[in-house]
Formats: C-alpha cells, sequence, structure tokens
C-alpha cells in the first residue's frame, strides 16, 4: 500500500470513529491531523509498516484525548459496571485494528466501524 493512501485511509477510519462517537469537533480533527503528520515520518521510515498506521493513529488520538478531555472511546461492553473505561486497540502493532474491550477480550468494532450508542 502506498505511504499516502495508507496514511489517508488511517486518517478516515480514526474520524469515522470520532464521528461516531459525536467528538470530531475542529480541536479533535487536528489532534488527527497531528498524529498523521507524526506517523508519515514514522511510516516513511519503515514502509513495511504501512498496514499498522492505522491502528497506529487512532491509539495516537486516544492518547492525546485522554490528555486533553478524556477517556475515549467508552467501552459499550461494559455500561453496567459502573467502571466506566476506554476500549483499547488490539494489535498494537499489527494489521486490521479493532477497539477491543480491556476487560472482557471482547472485540467490539474494528477500527473505523465504531458504531453511534443506539438512543432508547
Amino acid at each position: 500500500m502506498e505511504l499516502e493512501q495508507a496514511l489517508h485511509a488511517a486518517r478516515a477510519l480514526v474520524l469515522a470513529d470520532l464521528i461516531a462517537d459525536d467528538v470530531a469537533d475542529a480541536e479533535i480533527v487536528s489532534l488527527v491531523e497531528n498524529a498523521v503528520a507524526h506517523r508519515r515520518w514514522w511510516v516513511e521510515q519503515w514502509p513495511e509498516g504501512a498496514s499498522f498506521v492505522a491502528g497506529l493513529i487512532a491509539q495516537d488520538v486516544q492518547d492525546a484525548l485522554l490528555e486533553r478531555y478524556g477517556r475515549w472511546p467508552l467501552c459499550p461492553v461494559c455500561t453496567d459496571s459502573g467502571d466506566p473505561h476506554a476500549l483499547d486497540v488490539e494489535p498494537e502493532l499489527g494489521p486490521d485494528p479493532h477497539w477491543v474491550c480491556p476487560k472482557t477480550a471482547v472485540a467490539v468494532a474494528p477500527v473505523g466501524r465504531l458504531r453511534a450508542p443506539t438512543e432508547g
């Protein structure tokens, strides 16, 4: 996969997840752009890692959000536990990244495929 294609695809996946959670305001989109710029250098140095860049950008955005706003994305599996926690990206460094509940090991969705919570 070409470098720019991998970066644009990763950006689109992470933005889709932010939009699904209704948190894609301008400041947060800037965090995505910063993560993409940072990972551009990384993947230029290691082109074989292009298929890993979506998971890495998702983790970068998740870390930046934690520092500024709080946990994201919150786990939809453990909503009754009284202990809200964020999903993890697995594998940490690998292709086909998924959002996974760290407590139950349930794969919630591939990166880019989070769904907005259903209204009840």
